[in-house]
């Protein structure tokens, strides 16, 4: 493939064409997965350009989650980003096996606990109404991508917290043990930068990009909420997307 020239004339920024170009390359596999990247004093030479525009196009890719650095050796290609379809009500192992990955859970803790006021409202508990607490790493061959909390009326599934939950689904585990049913969901996604424990626990830098979600499901009557559960994702990882139609 002809490589692509960056036009000095354009109003576009320097820094920003090149990162297109390394961006094309990326996306079309014609720098795949792992793969070094040029250096700034290649990319300097190459476009003749300034080792600071070469350096803001790489940062730019880093920050968007299409390379990553190994201090010392350079920038190479990332792992392409795992998608989420926010249109269909789907479990994280769902999701990975419809990827061809293999699912995968640490649990951090599990217990029966009461809630604050805030949760209790959004679950609409009846007085001292206790919850399933369930926080685990969830990952994909292995990798960890995603901290994952979730609140759960026991009621509807009394004796649940006995089960191991390190090896299986919890949607399908309320279904074939409980016979409980999920019906719709209130999700929303917002961004943020990872906290110590965070980073510590899914292997990436404090600071880096996060996608945090919370989710409200209800049974299928579309009115009894059942699960509120809260995650937060690894942004160089994943990506969510939702299609909209007229």
């Amino acid at each position: 493939m002809e490589e692509a020239e960056v036009n000095k004339d354009s109003p576009v920024p320097l820094y920003y064409q090149i990162k297109e170009i390394l961006k094309e390359k990326i996306e079309s596999g014609v720098l795949e997965p792992n793969e070094r990247l040029p250096s700034e004093r290649d990319l300097e030479n190459r476009h003749g350009i300034s080792r600071m525009t070469a350096r803001r196009a790489l940062t730019e890719l880093e920050s968007e989650g299409y390379v990553y650095r190994e201090q010392g050796k350079g920038s190479y290609v990332a792992e392409p980003k795992l998608r989420q379809a926010l249109s269909k009500l789907t479990s994280f192992t769902e999701d990975m096996r419809d990827r061809g990955l293999e699912p995968g859970a640490k649990v951090i803790s599990k217990e029966l606990i009461t809630v604050e006021d805030q949760l209790s409202d959004k679950l609409m508990l009846d007085d001292e109404e206790k919850v399933f607490m369930l926080r685990r790493i969830r990952l994909a061959d292995n990798e960890p991508l995603a901290i994952e909390t979730s609140y759960l009326r026991s009621k509807f599934c009394p004796g649940i917290e006995e089960f191991n939950f390190h090896d299986r689904s919890l949607y399908n585990t309320l279904k074939s043990e409980f016979g409980v049913n999920l019906g719709r969901a209130e999700q929303s996604v917002e961004a943020n930068l990872a906290s110590k424990f965070e980073a510590d626990v899914l292997g990436v830098e404090k600071g880096s990009p996060m996608l945090t979600t919370e989710r409200l499901t209800f049974l299928t009557d579309g009115e009894t909420p059942i699960e509120l559960a809260r995650s937060t994702y690894r942004g160089d990882r994943y990506k969510m997307m939702v299609e909209l139609r007229r």
